[in-house]
Formats: C-alpha cells, structure tokens, sequence
C-alpha cells in the first residue's frame, strides 16, 4: 500500500469530508474509492474505444439479419 499527500482547494475538501461522513466512510476510503472509480471509468472509454475501431459494419449487418423481425411477447405484470 502507498502513501500519497495530495493538494485539495478547501471548499473541495470540506466537500469530501461532509460526502464521506453522509456515506458512513472514512477520508481515505472516499477517497480511494473515487480514484478506483475513475480509473474504471476511463479504462472501460479506452476499452470501448479500441472495440470501436476494430468494428466492421458488414459484421454487424450480419449479426443483425440474424435476428427474427417479429414484435416482443407482451408480458403482464403481476
């Protein structure tokens, strides 16, 4: 595990605390949290980015003549 100092404008802070506190967690949890979040975040565009580029319309086409063109089972609601 590793130690990072990190700079926050106070009203950002104060923020982050009263957020943290809201959800019953501590500072570094919040904290920790949000960063994991964001890297996800971003790994998944990149990942979505790179399945964009490698698409091929033709096999989408494809993929789509598959499916039966009929309307949806209307199911009710207990």
């Amino acid at each position: 595990m590793s130690t990072l100092s990190v700079r926050l404008p106070d009203s950002l802070h104060k923020l982050a605390k009263e957020t943290a506190s809201q959800d019953h967690v501590s500072m570094n949890q919040f904290i920790a949290t949000a960063v994991a979040e964001k890297v996800a975040a971003l790994s998944t565009e990149s990942y979505l980015k790179e399945r964009a580029a490698r698409a091929s319309e033709g096999k989408f086409r494809a993929a789509l003549a598959k499916v039966p063109d009929v309307l949806p089972e209307v199911i009710e609601k207990q």
